[in-house]
């Protein structure tokens, strides 16, 4: 007799099957996963030393772009990841 768990796993993977990855995809997709950590690493250290600047100067409203800048890089870096991945495992 087979649990709930059991069953529902049995109905997910009908759903939406597990993909198997090669060797070389999940090369790829870790060295993406390396590539956008430095990228994003970069913008971040680049932009916090300008927010630290902002900060020195007293001026509120750069410093609030500054990090409204960093949120929307991050946030777009993190997608365009996403995409490359995605495509990646599709094929």
């Amino acid at each position: 007799m087979k649990s709930a768990y059991e069953l529902a796993m049995e109905r997910l993977n009908k759903a939406t099957p597990t993909v198997k990855l090669t060797d070389a995809q999940k090369k790829e997709l870790a060295d993406l996963d390396a590539k956008y950590a430095a990228k994003i690493a970069e913008r971040e250290i680049f932009l916090k030393g300008e927010l630290a600047a902002a900060a020195g100067k007293g001026d509120a409203e750069a410093y609030g772009q500054l990090e409204k800048q960093l949120a929307g890089e991050r946030k777009t870096l993190k997608a365009q990841l996403e995409e490359k991945k995605e495509k990646l495992r599709k094929g």
